[in-house]
């Protein structure tokens, strides 16, 4: 059938319509379109006011809800004026698409104010994933929010729930990230500290009686309003929490109510109930909560930190039943969390989590290569950085994608990074190491391609005595099988001998206990370019990281719009691009 002039014009108000609501349906799924304008606005997310990174004038930004297939394109506009931005699609696996991934100095050229970049990408597992920014230290500034992948029609989880909600919780500072970078880039090192208060779905509250100039603090501000979540008596919640602070392991509790967890990182786990949830930077889980208090009862839901004995007072929000549901605090003091230091319980809690009995991806029993990477803190040329096995990690500005897609020379370290690091077996994790052979280099490891990997992270004290910190490591473009906690000091001998290949949980990220050790196994089979890091982000930012190449040459013809940077700008773009 031809179509008239008039039906094309109906077609495309039809089209322009769906784009605007943010979907538009073909035959084989849905294709989700969004447009972001990203820029700072002045927020008071806990009643202090500072610049903050928005989108379309949010914080947290706006959930993308999606299913299993669909396609999800966003049209990103940098309003930032005089910073580079990218994002990265959190747990979401980039298969076919690496330069969506949104690693700015990995997968693409960051995006340059004033213009705009379109993200393109099929999410192709349900489950609950976030998106934040990747660019510097931007993440804590307020770009982030929450992915929704469900079941295609007709499929079930292996659980029930009524209703379905998402919560993302942070820390915030009120200095910005350029004092913070400035601090720690410096050789008279000066540490961001903790921060000034934690957020439950983007609202907290700062005591404002500490501010010496009360027109930048004001507690009646209905931005920092505390989060309500009503519930209906009876009903079951789906909880989806995940976590994107900046540097705090955090504990989550429902004052009177228990959870039972059910997701991990997009994974089915086998259901366990916790009064505590631990969860740590990048990590998202779905808990189950039932509404089966007083209903005229209102009831506190915190989140604290932990690992660190911090100064920041939990944040608060509240839980209140449908149709009583005073908006106001509840009678009784909020619950006190958990004991900061009781690394013991958050390592029971980990090694808790197992794939549901339905759902076991059983992993290869053995695998092709093994790399210890040893986490170190160190001093080079004078100033503080993190290493692993003593390289800590520089990011180029070509980055590997592109370098290594169209082999541009000279542009990264070629010296393979080492899989163990030498004299691994007489280094004592309990001292404070005189670590004067460390170095700064953008090498990074290149896998044989649908090898199976696994990485053994090994921590070990700082340059603090007495002191190991956690840390919460995550993989882009793939899920692993965590094989195994440890405590203490790797035994690659003993310790694999003690591996869960029965029923490991997958995830995108995992943590790292003080003074102990984790074990993780992929399979090298997408083909591209995936950054692997600390998820802190002063230690990332700090060199705490590395790279993984994988079928570089399978990777098909790279889209012009990921250049722009380093060799790839100018006229040396055209000698590449064809």
């Amino acid at each position: 059938m031809r179509l008239s002039s008039g039906m094309i014009a109906r077609l495309m108000v039809f089209l322009a319509v769906a784009a605007a609501s943010g979907v538009v349906t073909t035959d084989a799924a849905k294709i989700h379109m969004h447009r972001w304008d990203v820029r700072y606005e002045f927020k008071s997310p806990d009643c202090y006011k500072k610049l903050t990174i928005t989108i379309n004038g949010k914080s947290p930004g706006p959930t993308i809800l999606a299913q299993q297939g669909d396609t999800v394109i966003v049209e990103v506009t940098n309003s930032l004026d005089t910073e580079n931005l990218a994002i990265h699609w959190h747990g979401i696996r980039q298969i076919g698409s690496p330069w969506s991934d949104g690693a700015e100095g990995v997968t693409q050229c960051p995006i340059v104010p004033g213009d705009t970049f379109n993200y393109r990408f099929v999410v192709d597992r349900p489950g609950t994933y976030m998106y934040h920014a990747h660019y510097g230290m931007q993440r804590e500034a307020g770009l982030y929010g929450s992915i929704q992948v469900s079941l295609p029609d007709g499929e079930v989880e292996p659980f029930v729930y009524d209703y379905d909600r998402s919560i993302i919780l942070t820390d915030w500072y009120h200095n910005s990230t350029y004092e913070q970078a400035a601090g720690l880039s410096s050789v008279n090192f000066v540490w961001v500290g903790e921060p000034h208060s934690l957020l439950i779905q983007g609202r907290g509250r700062f005591n404002c009686s500490m501010v010496t100039d009360q027109s930048v603090c004001n507690v009646t501000n209905p931005e920092c309003s505390p989060y309500f979540l009503t519930a209906v008596p009876g009903k079951v919640y789906r909880l989806r929490i995940g976590s994107l602070t900046a540097l705090s392991a955090l504990s989550f509790q429902i004052e009177g109510h228990n959870m039972t967890v059910v997701e991990a990182d997009g994974h089915y786990v086998e259901p366990f109930e916790v009064s505590n949830l631990f969860i740590y930077s990048g990590e998202t889980y779905s808990v189950l909560v039932k509404a089966d208090q007083d209903p005229l009862k209102n009831y506190w839901m915190t989140t604290s930190i932990v690992s660190r004995n911090s100064t920041t007072p939990p944040a608060l929000a509240i839980l209140n039943y449908y149709p009583n549901h005073p908006r106001k605090p509840p009678p009784t003091p909020p619950p006190v969390g958990p004991a900061w230091n009781d690394v013991a319980a958050r390592l029971e809690q980990s090694r808790s989590v197992k794939a549901h009995h339905g759902y076991i991806h059983t992993p290869p029993p053995n695998s092709d290569r093994a790399i210890v990477m040893l986490n170190t803190q160190n001093k080079i040329n004078g100033r503080v950085r993190w290493s692993v096995n003593n390289v800590s990690h520089d990011f180029p500005t070509t980055p590997y994608l592109i370098s290594m897609r169209k082999n541009i020379k000279g542009v990264f370290d070629q010296k393979p990074s080492p899989d163990i690091l030498p004299g691994y077996n007489n280094y004592n994790i309990y001292s404070v190491a005189n670590n004067t052979n460390a170095t700064a280099a953008s090498s990074i490891y290149r896998l044989k391609f649908n090898s199976t990997v696994d990485v053994i992270l090994q921590n070990a004290n700082t340059m603090t005595k007495n002191n190991s910190e956690t840390h919460p490591w995550h993989l882009h473009g793939h899920d692993f099988w965590v094989l195994g906690y440890g405590t203490g000091k790797f035994d690659p001998d003993e310790d694999p001998q003690k591996y869960n290949l029965v029923n490991p949980i997958m995830k995108n990220t995992a943590p790292l206990h003080p003074f102990g050790w984790t074990a993780l196994r992929f399979v090298a089979n997408n083909p591209g370019v995936w950054a692997f890091h600390c998820h802190i982000e002063s230690h990332f930012y700090m060199g705490m990281g590395t790279a993984f190449e994988e079928g570089i040459e399978k990777v098909r013809k790279l889209p012009s719009k990921i250049m722009g940077c380093g060799r790839t700008r100018g006229r040396k773009l055209k000698t590449i691009v064809k």
